[in-house]
């Protein structure tokens, strides 16, 4: 079977040139992602139709304190038994895949994130699906690379095609998911490297639109169009979008941390399930994405058809509270979202990103109305633009929140607001916050690819590749003898000393042995420690390859050891390797 595949690949690689195989895999993974969404809002929307279709809507509902809990707990043992691995942060998983694994994601990811996000959310869990369905369709794409046994460059290519026919695909969205690949995911793909992604998201967003039909997402229609008097109103709520934006992301990233040093995944889970259930039980609308509510919000005619975003609460009686509880869902949705994924759930922000911008937007919308001598804003409008203004400050993503808004809504008339909102949300967020919720791990980790191509280079460089690894070592009481056979038998001009247990103490140059080495009386008289330099630096292995760039910067040598967390030998870096192996990577990216 091995071989009848390898026949396969070889004849592939003789008869098809490379572009058109990349179109042909675009295509497929496009189909497969926009198959994939669906599959996964069909799952969500079946568990959560059967678990509340008899819901009162007068009053609070008891069952609210137990579906979520379920729902997180099933997935939690589905993650840690069936797939056996983390699955949580998709976006964060694709970055880290491009970034230190060659853009090889595991297979189990193609389907896992789909039924665990499916199960997590159809039972209130209070995230969303599409950063799931995302890593899924960057899976297929990677998977589809592996299987071809594609180099890492179309390898990263096929994992944005993914990633972009995800988007296009459950947001009905082609521009936004192209726009989102190369903005969100960082990757600085040339113009020819644009056809295969085109192709992912107009197949995606075709199938998607060919089994569910013509409709957007969120229907929206444009009342009050734009008009200059606004336009205060408009940089405002962009302020305030990008301050409410600082808060998820600082907060979520807080409780995230407070969370994990709960260390088991069973206390998390008793930690975390309680605070998720009971804010669902006060705040229902934080059941599940939360799209049934952002539609109440801009389609609303007025305060009838606004207040039902109350129902099956203890809110539903008290009209005049709206205000406030949309408040307290803007404060508490953090809580919820970062509960569900602690506790054992499965789901991303982007879903969260949207629905607190359309509550953040509706809210500002609402209070700006109440004060006198300003002109009234249409809260529908302002509830669109939220959306985009929450989504450019979570994400650092304005292009994406401006076309993804546009296109989900049909709101092309608002296209300015838009731009104003979304810009000044990011320019707000950006003052205290340089990385978005995805990236502001792997930033600090220096495992982070960005546009900036000497940044990417040198992260997409891998240490192993340019370590030189020794398999003889010397110590300090090896005499002249001993030192004379290892250079014999070496073509290197450094040899590593180190101590009975491997740890590095210190350097041998050839140079230093050179006017010696063939004194053979000398062979039992001289040693290591008489001859040996002390390292100008040293390299830890798990350094980034910008560390250690700058390392032979600042101590201007040629070669430096690696050592391992507990100090033992590994091997050399050499100047000249990692400048042939930067050189190399400049030029694979550059070519096209």
């Amino acid at each position: 079977m091995q071989k009848q595949w390898s026949d396969i690949i070889e004849w592939r690689q003789r008869h098809v040139r490379d572009k058109q195989f990349m179109l042909f895999l675009a295509f497929v993974i496009g189909v497969l992602t926009a198959l994939a969404g669906l599959l996964l809002k069909w799952i969500i929307h079946q568990i959560g139709y059967l678990l509340t279709h008899q819901f009162s809507i007068t009053g609070a509902n008891w069952l609210y304190l137990l579906y979520p809990v379920i729902g997180i707990l099933i997935t939690g043992l589905f993650v840690r038994y069936v797939v056996r691995d983390d699955i949580g942060h998709g976006i964060t998983k694709i970055l880290y895949a491009i970034a230190r694994k060659k853009s090889r994601i595991k297979g189990h990811n193609t389907w896992s994130s789909v039924i665990a996000s499916g199960i997590t959310i159809g039972f209130g869990g209070s995230v969303g699906a599409e950063a799931p369905i995302v890593l899924t369709g960057s899976a297929i794409g990677s998977n589809l690379g592996q299987l071809f046994r594609l180099d890492s460059k179309k390898m990263m290519l096929l994992v944005g095609c993914g990633a972009a026919g995800a988007v296009s695909g459950i947001f009905k969205a082609p521009i936004a998911g192209l726009v989102f690949t190369l903005e969100v995911l960082m990757i600085d793909f040339t113009l020819g490297s644009l056809l295969p992604l085109l192709v992912s998201c107009v197949t995606a967003a075709a199938v998607t639109f060919a089994i569910s039909g013509m409709g957007n997402l969120f229907e929206f229609h444009l009342v009050n169009a734009f008009t200059i008097e606004r336009v205060p109103a408009y940089l405002l709520l962009g302020i305030f979008c990008g301050l409410v934006s600082l808060y998820f992301t600082r907060v979520m990233n807080w409780l995230e941390d407070q969370f994990r040093r709960l260390g088991a995944p069973w206390k998390r889970f008793l930690v975390a399930s309680p605070i998720l259930s009971v804010l669902i039980f006060l705040f229902p609308s934080l059941y599940g994405e939360g799209y049934e509510m952002i539609r109440l919000l801009l389609n609303g005619q007025g305060p009838a058809d606004w207040n039902q975003v109350l129902e099956g609460s203890f809110f539903y009686a008290a009209p005049q509270l709206l205000l406030l509880y949309l408040a307290g869902i803007i404060l508490f949705k953090v809580f919820a979202t970062t509960a569900t994924n602690s506790g054992g759930g499965c789901g991303g922000t982007f879903a969260p990103s949207l629905f607190l911008g359309c509550v953040s937007g509706f809210l500002f919308a609402s209070l700006w109305n109440l004060m006198d001598d300003v002109p009234a804003v249409p809260e529908n409008n302002f509830a669109l633009l939220g959306m985009a203004g929450l989504m450019s400050g979570v994400m650092h993503a304005p292009l994406t929140g401006i076309f993804l808004i546009a296109e989900l809504t049909g709101g092309y008339g608002l296209f300015l607001p838009l731009m104003m909102v979304a810009t000044t949300a990011y320019l707000t967020i950006i003052m205290f916050e340089p990385h978005s919720i995805y990236t502001m791990r792997l930033a600090r980790k220096g495992q982070l690819v960005t546009h900036n191509k000497d940044h990417a280079i040198l992260t997409l460089m891998s240490m192993d590749s340019v370590i030189e690894r020794y398999e003889e070592h010397l110590h300090p009481g090896d005499d002249l003898r001993e030192i004379v056979r290892q250079i014999s038998s070496s073509e290197r001009d450094i040899f590593p000393v180190v101590d009975d247990a491997g740890k590095l103490l210190a350097v041998l140059v050839l140079d230093r042995v050179r006017h010696v080495m063939f004194r053979t009386e000398l062979y039992h008289r001289l040693h290591v420690s008489d001859l040996m330099s002390p390292c100008a630096g040293r390299l830890n292995v798990g350094d980034p390859m910008e560390v250690v760039v700058s390392a032979f910067d600042k101590t201007k040598a040629w070669t430096l050891p690696v050592v391992d967390d507990e100090g033992v030998f590994v091997g050399f870096i050499r100047r000249s390797h990692v400048f042939a192996a930067y050189r190399a990577m400049m030029q694979d990216l550059s070519e096209e």
